[in-house]
């Protein structure tokens, strides 16, 4: 078993709001449900029309111009506008009013892949018949990745450290950890964390299927998505957004709120390995995992569950779980939500972030979609069909990205809180620093 020390444990922070934008349903209520139901959401995408692999996961329709506006409605991209509504069921999940918060002390920070190529086809295509005038001034600040954040502070009036964190797959995972460091430093009394992202474009859809990383199961796409089954043979593109409300567990006290878990500990390293694939033993993983135990003061047999990456590629998966070996003696029951919604690259670790902390709360593990044979070379207990009540005091949610990206997140259960220190003193007993950073 690995061994990882990276210095004393750390306090954990409150989760006291959750939003959601999935494949499975809009809103937190509504994506768990369908979380739980555990059927895949994988369907001929008409936006993928014509392409090697033309289907998806993709969020129910949205009637953005009701819910934002038509002006906002048509300025903002996919990933821009999932953020944007995740964002506002977060806050709103928390109990909080923007109007009646300090917001140079409320920070921004979201996990982005890619960005957006979901409007570049018809500017390319001005810019191939001659006509630059007639380009948009309006498409790059719709692409362009900070936005998920710029948006959610410019709706909000979170006027603290505002930014996205890109590291592929990983890059939600990499926000919320983030989002602790702000908070345990004492830059930001609040931040909203998660990550977004729409990777249902043709750009997108024709590199991974040519990277042969895309499943090819066209005639069958809602089960497409296997992870850790034998006839796995790679992922299903999905999109949405989960965004997270995050403060010091004695601001939460103070203001009456009980949390709905702990973000407890955070770990992230590199494979340097190779810019695609993981490292086979899953050794960046590993030490990814010990870093975020270590980090909350766990030990290994803490963790009564894994929220596993689980994309459902051959090398990916197998990586996991060698990984997941590396760790523990016995890995504790696991699931993989991609089965169900795909996957969201930039969006999917701060959505399995989001089911992770639902998972404790509701002491209830869903299932794994299209698990119908476990890979004879996997050696895990892992959640299939129904979902699986489990007793939980603390959990783990896994985010692995191309690059050789690895970020973990450990969670513990609410009512762990008063074996838990916490060391930060809330914000009216601090010295706080500026209100501003610039």
């Amino acid at each position: 078993m690995q061994q990882v020390q990276t210095g004393a444990p750390r306090a954990p922070v409150a989760v006291t709001g959750l939003g959601l934008i999935t494949p499975a349903g809009i809103g937190r209520d509504a994506a768990w449900a369908g979380l739980c139901a555990g059927q895949s959401t994988a369907a001929a995408d008409p936006a993928l029309a014509g392409l090697p692999v033309a289907f998806s996961c993709r969020v129910p329709a949205l009637d953005t111009p009701a819910l934002l506006g038509h002006r906002l409605a048509r300025r903002l991209d996919l990933f821009t506008t999932f953020a944007l509504l995740a964002a506002r069921e977060a806050v709103a999940d928390a109990g909080l009013a923007p109007a009646g918060w300090d917001g140079a002390r409320v920070g921004v920070v979201m996990g982005v892949g890619t960005g957006s190529m979901q409007g570049w086809q018809a500017e390319f295509d001005r810019l191939a018949d001659a006509v630059p005038e007639r380009v948009s001034p309006l498409a790059l600040p719709r692409s362009v990745p900070n936005m998920a954040a710029a948006e959610i502070a410019l709706d909000l009036g979170a006027l603290g450290p505002n930014m996205v964190v890109s590291t592929a797959c990983a890059s939600g995972t990499s926000a919320l950890g983030l989002a602790r460091d702000w908070l345990l430093s004492g830059r930001c009394d609040l931040v909203l964390a998660g990550g977004s992202e729409s990777a249902r474009l043709r750009m997108t859809a024709a590199c991974f299927a040519q990277m042969r990383a895309l499943s090819r199961r066209a005639d069958s796409p809602d089960a497409a998505s296997r992870p850790f089954d034998r006839d796995r043979d790679g992922f299903v593109l999905g999109e949405g957004a989960a965004v997270l409300v995050l403060e010091r567990t004695a601001d939460a006290r103070a203001r009456g709120v009980r949390p709905q878990a702990l973000l407890a500990g955070f770990g992230a390293s590199c494979d340097a390995h190779h810019f695609t694939a993981p490292h086979p033993d899953g050794d960046g993983a590993a030490r990814a995992l010990g870093a975020a135990l270590a980090d909350a003061g766990l030990a290994p047999e803490d963790i009564d569950h894994v929220n596993a990456h689980g994309t459902a590629t051959p090398q990916g998966d197998a990586a996991e779980h060698n990984a997941l070996h590396r760790v523990f003696r016995r890995p504790p029951p696991v699931t993989a939500v991609k089965g169900t919604i795909g996957h969201a690259i930039g969006g999917a670790g701060a959505i399995e972030a989001a089911c992770t902390v639902l998972t404790l709360r509701h002491q209830l593990i869903p299932p794994t979609a299209n698990l119908d044979t476990l890979d004879p070379a996997m050696d895990l207990d892992i959640v299939t069909k129904v979902p699986r009540p489990h007793r939980m005091a603390a959990a783990v949610s896994n985010s692995f990205g191309f690059g050789g990206q690895n970020a973990v997140l450990a969670f513990t259960a609410a009512d762990q809180s008063s074996e838990i220190s916490d060391t930060t003193p809330p914000a009216a007993a601090r010295p706080g620093p500026p209100a501003s950073n610039r």
